[in-house]
């Protein structure tokens, strides 16, 4: 009797288990390799057209910033291209493949600069000079930038490997990531002369862009997409080594600014 009851606790808690493995897998409906890897690396390709469609977005944000209208900002965030940079980079990093993080890297910092001289030429033309609030808001980065950023990268990588395509989880990445309003704002200072400004703004964008690399970077060595070459023992101490540096020295100033608001 005591033996069958024992057997039927360990019976219930591997079905717990399991049932608890299959609710937060994700690998249940992942995509295969192929399409994963064309998705992500159409996704980081620089064209003509979404070339276009970032200025486009870097004009609509810069409105927004300059009027203080969070409506024209989100608008911008939801058509902006360099999410999709970031997540090919991230790709290259999992694969192991040094070519594509260095292509995809190189692209990526054409679009940071396009889009830094852009926002500066707008708001050199622009008769507000004021710093509105919204600009104001990209001045200063927390931890909980942080915490937003690696959930957003989760949650935009996920949502890329998927079968179905069709889902809401980019838009609402696009949205809560915010690439594109902080380097608005370094435009701004650069055209206003507002150097404190531009500090804050390329922080918050900075750790924006590395934790929503680093967290998509993880889920996608979690899908075991295939390498280019594995990495020895030591390669990959060296590369852990260097991660755990970067992320702690950019996360302790935003712990500082927290722990100074609450302070004061």
């Amino acid at each position: 009797m005591q033996h069958d009851r024992q057997q039927r606790i360990e019976e219930g808690r591997e079905s717990l288990k399991r049932t608890a493995r299959k609710w937060f897998s994700i690998s249940e409906d992942v995509a295969s390799n192929d399409e994963i890897r064309s998705r992500l690396l159409a996704g980081g390709k620089i064209t003509g057209t979404n070339m276009c469609v970032m200025i486009c977005a870097i004009v609509i944000a810069s409105v927004g910033l300059n009027t203080d209208s969070v409506a024209v900002i989100i608008g911008a965030m939801l058509i902006s291209p360099l999410m999709g940079s970031i997540l090919a980079t991230a790709y290259g990093a999992a694969a192991n493949d040094g070519y594509l993080v260095k292509k995809h890297l190189s692209g990526f910092g054409f679009q940071i600069a396009v889009s830094i001289a852009s926002a500066a030429v707008y708001f050199l033309l622009s008769p507000v000079k004021e710093a509105t609030a919204q600009l104001i808001a990209r001045t200063q980065p927390t931890f909980f930038d942080v915490l937003v950023a690696v959930a957003g990268g989760v949650a935009g990588i996920i949502g890329q490997t998927r079968e179905d395509k069709a889902n809401n989880i980019i838009p609402g990445v696009a949205i809560a990531t915010a690439l594109m309003p902080p380097l608005c704002t370094c435009g701004y200072a650069i055209a206003n002369g507002k150097w404190h400004m531009l500090l804050g703004a390329l922080y918050l964008f900075v750790i924006n862009t590395y934790f929503f690399f680093i967290s998509a970077t993880v889920v996608l060595s979690a899908l075991r997409i295939p390498k280019v070459k594995e990495l020895t023992e030591a390669e990959w101490r060296k590369r852990q080594g260097r991660m755990i540096r970067n992320t702690i020295l950019l996360v302790l100033p935003s712990i500082a600014a927290v722990v100074s608001i609450y302070l004061s």
